[in-house]
């Protein structure tokens, strides 16, 4: 399958942008998914930390500084990314949401249903 695919498929930096674009977001979104760690995104909405807010935006900012200006991306060997590719990007890291709000569920189920000891 992959023996028409040449060495220059390596040398690529397009993949390797897509797969740091995927880790940064998850990242993110995750830093806005552990405001509780057992409560709902509709409970504890992140838009109530604007520190949250502001950090991830300024990682962000950093994130397309060194995909879109000339220097940082040679720098950090990247290539800036089209709207395709973002789209793809999103598709990707947005179910990490709908993870973590599944595995809150299942928390809060299983630590509501563990009957508690009496401390003496």
């Amino acid at each position: 399958a992959f023996s028409d695919a040449g060495c220059h498929l390596f040398q690529d930096n397009r993949p390797m942008t897509m797969a740091l674009s995927v880790l940064v977001i998850i990242e993110l979104l995750n830093a806005l998914n552990s405001v509780s760690e057992d409560q709902s995104l509709l409970m504890m909405p992140p838009w109530k930390n604007w520190y949250l807010i502001g950090a991830d935006c300024l990682s962000l900012a950093f994130h397309f500084m060194i995909l879109y200006i000339p220097f940082f991306a040679d720098l950090f060997q990247l290539d800036p990314l089209n709207m395709a590719e973002w789209q793809m990007v999103l598709y990707l890291s947005l179910p990490v949401i709908l993870l973590d709000e599944v595995l809150k569920l299942i928390a809060r189920n299983t630590v509501d249903a563990i009957p508690k000891k009496k401390t003496e």
